[in-house]
């Protein structure tokens, strides 16, 4: 039973599609929650919002809102998996190295916890239990 723990060869064939799961629903609904009253905002019309690439408020906030509000409804039920995560993650680093770009690491680590799971989420793809999986399945 040990051995079988802490051998990473010895994991059923349905550990990494029960990981991609995971890592799916919890980051989705995490960024979700983020995204949502973004959403709210947007469709108020009071666009108060960070320009950080120089777009103009209202498209750096519906850029946002595409990505933490639909591609987070994406990511959870697994479809367009990896095209879904570039916008999640552009965000991120957008978040990281522009906006807390002077500040330390106390602020960037929260971008830095979304970041890296869509890296590996992107390169672990969306498993089986997955509408991407649904589609192409044969």
């Amino acid at each position: 039973m040990l051995q079988k723990l802490l051998s990473p060869a010895r994991w059923s064939a349905d550990a990494t599609d029960y990981a991609s799961l995971i890592l799916r629903l919890t980051l989705g609904f995490l960024m979700l929650h983020h995204g949502y009253p973004k959403l709210m905002t947007l469709m108020s019309g009071d666009i108060k919002f960070a320009d950080p690439i120089g777009i103009g408020e209202t498209a750096s906030l519906a850029l946002t809102v595409f990505a933490e509000f639909l591609c987070s409804i994406f990511l959870i039920f697994g479809l367009g998996t990896r095209l879904a995560i570039i916008p999640l993650a552009i965000t991120m680093i957008v978040a990281i190295f522009i906006i807390h770009a002077p500040d330390g690491m106390d602020k960037k680590e929260h971008g830095m916890m979304y970041l890296f799971p869509y890296i590996a989420l992107f390169f672990l793809g969306s498993g089986k239990f997955s509408m991407d999986n649904f589609f192409t399945k044969k």
